[in-house]
């Protein structure tokens, strides 16, 4: 249950992210044609008012398809039209025609072309590849040429679109932060519950667990941390036993000998902080510091990946998933804060100014503003080659990290 939980939680930060995109699209005049939770092919999909809905089979982000990404292209046309061609020369003439009027930026021209393209389109005899290049090829041309097109808009248009997905998980990070602050927030302070438990030590060879509460050390009761580690260090390796509360029961574990280490005997785990609710300013307060720890650390950590310091740092899917579901297992408002943090470094990766990403989009948009045209289709899939093998590249690093067991615990 606590996997499924997880994995919701994270779904529904890619769901908030890409309908920041899809409802300030809608807002500003770019009508999306299709909204999607997971990348096609479509487990489910339907269609309303123009746009299709659907959830993908492949669970790794999000799609919003804005009509007319890039300036439509002569070349590109015949490009995508290339498969049909070879299999029926006779739509040769009215792929050249298309192709003049993209050439001359007649994109008026271009588009008056377009219903008849896909009639003969939808009359040739085409292998299922052939036509799906075609179909593919009529889409780029019937919502680049619109009045739609996300490459004609403003750029405060496009920038506020690709800009509003990142600002949703940020808006999201604080929402989540401040309730938890408000309703009961982690302190400096030490709790008698159970935050971690070391490997090998006493605390898991009894079977203690993240998440019990510990009331009690050789039957005497103990309501703080502090009572409970006077307790075990006083114990100078003799055998201890620990009554806890589990799942509304409790239970003895032990009697375990404590061990000599850092100067003290001990059993062999941490203790979760102490958790108190907060007024709306502390709680903004807080909320707003640790927003900005994680931009902080994320700087310091793209900066230190380039010296070559900052490999145990990086954390891919597999160990956020891990770490979610070791904090709910702890308790909701653990899992909550990670939530939180997680929806913040997810805005932060995506405003990294590399192509796919929503940064990279926004650098290109301000640059298009200045030079005032819209750049060839070629120049994004250039800088999205350098951009995705650098995503890659950290993305592996992250994972080796999540396997070998480096980096955050």
């Amino acid at each position: 249950m606590t996997w499924l939980v997880v994995a919701v939680g994270l779904i529904l930060l890619v769901f908030l992210h890409e309908l920041g995109h899809f409802g300030i699209a809608l807002a500003v005049g770019l009508r999306p044609r299709s909204f999607y939770i997971g990348f096609p092919p479509a487990i489910a999909k339907i269609r309303r008012g123009g746009i299709e809905y659907g959830i993908g089979a492949i669970p790794l982000g999000g799609l919003v398809r804005i009509p007319g990404m890039h300036r439509p292209a002569g070349h590109d046309l015949e490009t995508f039209m290339s498969p049909a061609l070879r299999e029926d020369a006779c739509l040769a003439p009215l792929v050249q025609a298309a192709r003049r009027a993209l050439d001359r930026e007649d994109f008026a021209g271009a588009r008056a072309l377009q219903p008849q393209l896909e009639e003969a389109v939808g009359a040739a005899k085409l292998s299922p590849r052939a036509l799906r290049s075609a179909r593919r090829a009529l889409r780029d041309l019937e919502e680049g040429t619109g009045a739609d097109a996300y490459w004609r808009a403003a750029t405060w248009r496009r920038v506020a679109v690709i800009a509003a997905g990142p600002l949703t998980n940020v808006l999201v990070a604080f929402v989540i932060l401040f309730a938890v602050y408000t309703t009961g927030g982690p302190t400096r302070n030490p709790s008698a519950e159970v935050a971690a438990v070391e490997p090998g030590s006493p605390a898991a060879a009894a079977g203690l667990r993240a998440g019990d509460r510990v009331v009690a050390v050789d039957g005497r009761h103990a309501s703080t941390f502090d009572a409970v580690s006077r307790m075990i260090r006083a114990s100078h390796g003799a055998p201890v036993s620990l009554t806890v509360e589990r799942g509304g029961r409790r239970l003895t574990l032990g009697p375990r000998r404590t061990v000599f280490q850092g100067g003290h005997w001990i059993w062999g785990f941490n203790p979760a902080p102490l958790l108190v609710a907060r007024s709306a300013g502390d709680a903004a307060r807080s909320a707003a510091s640790d927003m900005w720890g994680v931009v902080s650390s994320t700087g310091q950590t793209i900066g230190s990946l380039f010296a070559g310091r900052a490999r145990g740092h990086i954390q891919s899917t597999v160990g956020i998933v891990r770490t979610s579901h070791s904090s709910l297992e702890v308790g909701f408002t653990w899992y909550l804060l990670i939530v939180g943090f997680v929806s913040m470094s997810l805005a932060l990766l995506n405003l990294l100014p590399l192509l796919p990403l929503d940064g990279g989009h926004i650098l290109f948009s301000l640059i298009e503003g200045v030079r005032r045209r819209a750049l060839a289709r070629e120049v994004y899939e250039r800088f999205s080659v350098v951009g995705i093998a650098l995503i890659l590249l950290v993305f592996a690093i992250a994972l080796s990290n999540d396997v070998s067991g480096v980096g955050p615990h």
